[in-house]
Order: C-alpha cells, then structure tokens, then sequence
C-alpha cells in the first residue's frame, strides 16, 4: 500500500509535525513524530518573517537546520516502526513559511527540499503554495481540500477548525464544493503575548486568559482591522498580526493588566472565527476544531458558547488526532502531486482554476 510522510512546520514555530500515512480510497493515520523547534533555530526563522540584515544567507543556513531537523525526525520515526526509506513513496513537506503576500504575488517557504531528499533517500513533495498564487490565488489555505476527502461525506452542515498561529475554515456541505478562508489570529497573538509576559511559550489550557478580564474596547479596536471586514478569499499571516500591531492598539489605551490583555485576544480569535462562520454559512450543524488551538480549553469553551446552536468537536471525536492533522495534509498533498490530482480549490483561493500543487525532487 502506498505510504507517504508529511512535515508540518507552522507559523507557531513549536516545533515539526511528521505524519506518517497509509493512502488508498481513504486517508489511514499510522504513526506520527514530533520535534520540538530548538530555540536558536525559531529565533532565527522568527526573525527572517520581518526584513532584515544579509536574509539571503541567513535563510539558506537556516533552511539547511530546518531541513537536518526534519531528516532526523523523519529516520526516528522509521527506526521506530522497523520502515526503510523505500516503503515511503514520497515526503510531502511544507517548509517553514518565513513571508506570505499574495497581494504581492508572493509566498515564500524555506526548507531546501533537494537536502531532504539527499538526507531522507525519499522523493520531496514541496513548494505547494506557489502554483495556486501563480494561478491568481491566496496560496491558502490549502487544507480545505484534505477536509472535504476526510469529512465532506457527512450530511448536514460542516465546518472543520484549524487553529494553529492562524485560524482557518473549511466549509464542508454535501452538495457543492468545499469553501474555506483564513479568519485572522489563532494562537499567534497570545503566544508572542505570554512569552513577552511571562517567558512561556504558549498559555496552557488558557489559564492565563481565564484569569483575566475581557475587555471590550480593546476588543472593539482589535476587529476594527479591516481584514475582519472583508470576505474571502482571504489569507493572513505574521506581516499584518504581530505584537507591533498589538502595542499599536496598546499605545491608544493604555494601562491594561497583562493578563486581561490576554482574555482579550483570546476573545479576538474566537470572535473572529464565530463571526467568519455565522456569515459564511449561518445553519452550521458541528464545528470540528484541530490544531494546537484544540487543546486550548477556554478557547474551546468561547466557541461552544458563542455557537450555542452548533456542536463544537475537535477532530479526535471521528478518528483523526487534532494534533496531526496538517501534516496528514501534507502527506496527502505529495500523493495528489504524483497522481496529478488537483489539490487547489478555487472556491477557497481564488485561483483561476484547479491546479496540481507541489514540485518533485527524486530520490
């Protein structure tokens, strides 16, 4: 049977998701490995999402770090479960997005994929997103497409969650194609929030933000952006959210305890989702919520309460782990590319029209 690996590097930059899957008819989950991001490593790949001094060789150095991560967990993950290289068929990887533009007509993920292949022995599956901007669309999100194989054959109305930096929608109705769009920030603010504050990566349940207080005029400037005011398709990323955008708002109301800042952004991600949803598709029947953001128990308490005509789920309660989802995604990305399925949807990026996605780098 034909097996496929993904490596997922989101914009939370925690660590690599490494997926590995079984693909026939349907998509089968058989092991997985996760590598924590080391600190120098995310610094730098931090760094390189804003201009900077002498980027050109910078990211070709970190690339290469990215990439020797991503080899060893790979050779883990097969040492693990007694797999040679030659059972896998290809590596789908997404490489690590450092600029994301579309308006500009740019993407750009680094993670040298003709080192992984060298590394790996495995054929690389990479540079997806390009083809879809080339083709007039957003580049993302491209998961809606692994949704609709996943889940688009349940009745009613579906929505799938991802929450990871960013928070995406995948609209999932049994009698017409997927839709789907960025709704703003998942995690990314109140990550780079409590790291300023408290020196933590991420807020564990959202102990932190339940102990805060909402506050409703920050909030208000907050959704004032004007990307909550447009409609898809539409993508976002670190060049629009960020903490310089944060202390931007900050700097005009002044005097907020951290902690109540941060009930606040949580409030901003689900408020953004639940208003994204309740326009798009208003009769949503369940909401199923993957990424790290799942595990999130006050972000997951906002939603359900925020949509209380609407089950809200995460993934694991039809089979398929939160936490692994995307790099599911991008294992089955590489096996759309070999079989020269296209793997866009336009109702989800603008594009043109369907486009096989991704670049081949041979064994």
């Amino acid at each position: 049977m034909p097996h496929y690996l993904g490596v997922m590097s989101g914009t939370s930059l925690d660590g690599l998701d490494i997926a590995l899957i079984e693909q026939t008819s349907k998509t089968t989950l058989l092991a997985t490995h996760y590598l924590p991001m080391p600190d120098e490593l995310r610094a730098e790949l931090l760094a390189l999402c804003a201009s900077g001094p002498d980027e050109l060789a910078r990211a070709a150095l970190a690339e290469q770090h990215w990439v020797e991560l991503a080899a060893q967990g790979i050779a883990n993950l097969l040492q693990q479960h007694n797999l040679s290289p030659a059972s896998v068929r290809a590596i789908g990887s997404h490489g690590q997005t450092v600029r994301h533009e579309p308006a500009r007509g740019f993407t750009v993920q680094i993670g040298n994929p003709a080192l992984l292949a060298e590394l790996t022995g495995i054929s690389v599956i990479s540079d997806f997103r390009r083809r879809d901007v080339a083709a007039g669309g957003q580049g993302a999100p491209l998961v809606p497409a692994f949704h609709e194989a996943l889940f688009g054959k349940r009745r009613g109305q579906l929505a799938v969650l991802n929450v990871g930096g960013f928070s995406n929608l995948s609209l999932l109705q049994h009698d017409r194609p997927a839709r789907g769009f960025d709704c703003g920030p998942g995690n990314v603010l109140m990550d780079a929030w409590i790291q300023r504050q408290r020196g933590e990566r991420y807020d564990r349940d959202g102990a932190w933000a339940a102990s805060g207080q909402l506050q409703p005029q920050l909030l208000h400037a907050l959704l004032s952006d004007p990307f909550f005011q447009t409609l898809g398709p539409k993508s976002t990323g670190r060049e629009l959210f960020n903490l310089v955008w944060l202390d931007q708002h900050l700097s005009r109301q002044p005097g907020y305890a951290a902690a109540d800042v941060q009930a606040t952004l949580l409030e901003l991600s689900a408020a953004s989702i639940v208003a994204a949803l309740n326009h798009a598709q208003p009769q949503t029947d369940e909401l199923l919520v993957c990424g790290g953001g799942a595990h999130n128990l006050a972000l997951m308490a906002r939603l359900a309460a925020l949509l209380p005509a609407c089950t809200v789920n995460s993934t694991a309660a039809y089979g398929v782990p939160a936490d692994w989802v995307e790099a599911m995604a991008f294992a089955w990305l590489a096996h759309c590319c070999l079989e020269g399925i296209p793997a866009n949807r336009p109702s989800v990026t603008g594009a043109r029209g369907l486009r096989v996605l991704g670049a081949i780098y041979p064994a």
